[in-house]
């Protein structure tokens, strides 16, 4: 639109008045009319990374007309082919490439401000899988405090003794013990022991006396209780000089609170994993009964998908970590 203006006062013969002032409105760029739906620009994303349009209706949950109507809307509006076809399925054009990375930036932005702006009275899931032992000594008395940490969580717990198919969608977290050799999966070292053996005050009675005459070696004239690994009691007795092999006598248990309660019951000498069992031995019996004690080459790791990166799951284990002090 032009907008034509001069001024009154001047006389005719002004030159001014010959030449009027005119002002230039820059013309808006056309518009490339109605932007797709969010679901158009999601499925272009989803074929790209699936690079076929079948896969991404298995993905998407709809048909493959539908997927092909959706990329088709947003080629039309863009005026371009986004996606090469080939007998295997599509590839993105580097138009394409370059749009899609663009929008996969924007989702990325509005992901960024919904969770900024998501009302805290919806916590966001993790869920994670652990064995008993580490649910009752460890995780139980701190999961309110994780959990209520803005902002917050709901932790929906997979107790169990088995390695849950985290590649399989079964948890989004688990928490192992190990050496942190898991293929196919992501390992973050978590929470590193110190081990030294405990007994009820009956038999550390009698250790006391038998570890006067033969030290700590004694210990291997009592039942020695463990978990499915014996790396533990090796461990300890490598770091004394004694070899240690398996025993008729010894007994094995399922998993570790077993083991503390059998020696609760007096039925042997177990090792105290420390942290882990810090607040239960605090709380029972058992008495220490050598002042030896060794780095455990074992560990509690944190064990996720590859390329994690959902917040809720990256927060949980940085609280994990705090909360371990």
């Amino acid at each position: 639109m032009n907008m034509v203006h001069s001024s009154g006062s001047r006389r005719a013969d002004d030159p001014a008045r010959a030449r009027p002032v005119v002002d230039v409105l820059p013309v808006a760029a056309s518009a490339p009319g109605p932007r797709p739906p969010l679901a158009s620009l999601e499925t272009v994303c989803t074929v790209a990374r699936e690079g076929s349009f079948l896969a991404a209706a298995d993905v998407s949950g709809v048909t493959h007309g539908a997927i092909s109507r959706r990329v088709a809307a947003v080629e039309n509006w863009l005026g371009m082919a986004l996606f090469e076809r080939h007998a295997r399925g599509v590839r993105l054009t580097p138009d394409g490439q370059r749009f899609v990375g663009r929008i996969e930036q924007a989702f990325a932005i509005i992901d960024a401000a919904a969770d900024q702006w998501r009302s805290p009275r919806t916590p966001r899931l993790v869920r994670m899988s652990v064995v008993p032992a580490f649910a009752q000594l460890w995780l139980f008395e701190r999961q309110h405090a994780l959990e209520s940490e803005a902002p917050a969580l709901r932790i929906e717990l997979g107790i169990e003794l088995r390695n849950v198919d985290i590649a399989g969608g079964e948890a989004d977290l688990s928490i192992r013990y190990g050496r942190g050799n898991w293929r196919q999966l992501e390992t973050r070292a978590f929470m590193p022991e110190r081990l030294y053996p405990v007994a009820h005050p009956r038999l550390a009675e009698q250790l006391a006396k038998a570890r006067r005459r033969a030290g700590d070696a004694a210990l291997l004239d009592m039942p020695l209780l463990h978990d499915s690994d014996v790396t533990g009691w090796r461990t300890w007795f490598d770091g004394l000089g004694i070899p240690f092999k398996p025993r008729v006598q010894d007994r094995r248990f399922e998993d570790y609170n077993l083991v503390l309660a059998a020696a609760e019951a007096g039925l042997g000498v177990a090792l105290a994993r420390t942290p882990l069992a810090d607040t239960y031995l605090t709380r029972s019996a058992l008495v220490r009964v050598s002042r030896h004690e060794v780095d455990s080459q074992l560990r509690y790791h944190f064990v996720h998908a590859k390329g994690e990166s959902r917040p809720e799951v990256l927060a949980l284990m940085e609280r994990m970590v705090k909360a371990l002090g």
